[in-house]
């Protein structure tokens, strides 16, 4: 595929391609292997998103978040979800105070740049549901009253498999809020053993080490970086393409429920952010095929019959993608 007439100055695609690979070397300090993670993750946030990351404990998920949070000198919170968190302990609330004899709102930890929202599936429903205008509006309503969110604003919420013991399924609402369902498996040996050997060697304990991630730019970089991205060219032909994907996730045979229209639209936007970490101005077909399982994992419902003999969305939307032609000019 060629490339489409600039949109976007040179001078600032090269700076910015720059930037987002600074970024991942930073994150790759701390992370150990995960590559493809760590590119899903960083094109979470070029695309203005929210990321749900999944993987059994202690493969890295939190070290993956607080690296990339120290990439960037913004605002960081973090909530650990338990089964008694409140919505008031996410959002915030507002209190009287008796010295004054007025109502002052205190806010939750919401109000950052970064949320990591830690084990988001050992909460409830209700508190689940706290994040749902939040992540949707970036914006906090408390007692009627709504407070907008400094940009950027993104929720990195991490769960563990649902067949944990005490973990709640997140609500369909909720899942289709995350612009990628990003998951992290077991590392490969020699991963595994570099991490271990990184881990133990000189340092006294397992805290999770993010001091060798250098900080590289500010919050309003970030925008910046989600304004190129959302710049970049997407041709009629690829974007045809990352429709057809979606729809037909809608009439394939073992497909409970397919992907709505807010399925295409993550996986446009998330394609863009392929893009630029590919260090290019236009999306082309490889960049959507690469990003289609993250964008609609979370957003299909394999059939029961399917479910029982342990065929996973991932395994479906595989077979879907080899029959899905795609654009070749």
């Amino acid at each position: 595929m060629s490339a489409l007439p600039h949109r976007i100055p040179k001078d600032s695609l090269d700076q910015a391609v720059k930037v987002v690979a600074a970024m991942r070397a930073q994150i790759a300090r701390a992370m150990v292997g995960q590559a493809e993670v760590v590119e899903q993750t960083l094109a979470v946030l070029l695309a203005g998103g929210h990321v749900l990351i999944e993987g059994v404990p202690g493969l890295g998920k939190t070290l993956l978040v607080r690296a990339l949070a120290k990439t960037f000198d913004g605002r960081f919170g973090r909530i650990q979800f338990t089964p008694d968190l409140m919505p008031a302990d996410v959002t915030g609330h507002t209190l009287y105070d008796q010295s004054s004899g007025q109502f002052t709102t205190r806010r939750g930890p919401v109000f950052t740049n970064l949320l990591l929202a830690d084990e988001i599936n050992r909460a409830p429903a209700k508190t689940q549901a706290a994040l749902l205008e939040v992540m949707q509006e970036g914006q906090v309503t408390i007692e009627g009253t709504p407070h907008p969110l400094d940009p950027p604003f993104m929720v990195l919420a991490t769960q563990n498999p649902i067949e944990q013991e005490g973990t709640y399924a997140l609500p369909e609402a909720q899942l289709d809020r995350f612009l990628l369902k990003v998951r992290i498996d077991y590392a490969p040996a020699d991963e595994e053993t570099d991490m271990v050997k990184r881990v133990t060697t000189g340092q006294v304990g397992d805290r999770l080490n993010v001091d060798s991630v250098a900080t590289l730019i500010k919050p309003s970089a970030v925008t910046a970086l989600q304004t190129i991205t959302a710049a970049i060219a997407l041709d009629d032909s690829v974007l045809d393409y990352a429709v057809r994907i979606v729809r037909a996730t809608r009439t394939w045979n073992g497909v409970a429920a397919g992907a709505g229209p807010r399925g295409g639209i993550a996986l446009a936007r998330v394609a863009r952010a392929a893009a630029l970490i590919g260090g290019r101005d236009f999306v082309t077909p490889d960049d959507v095929k690469r990003m289609a399982l993250p964008a609609l994992r979370h957003r299909i419902a394999p059939a029961p019959e399917l479910e029982i003999e342990g065929h996973s969305s991932d395994a479906i939307l595989r077979a879907l993608l080899e029959k899905v032609e795609a654009p070749r000019t």
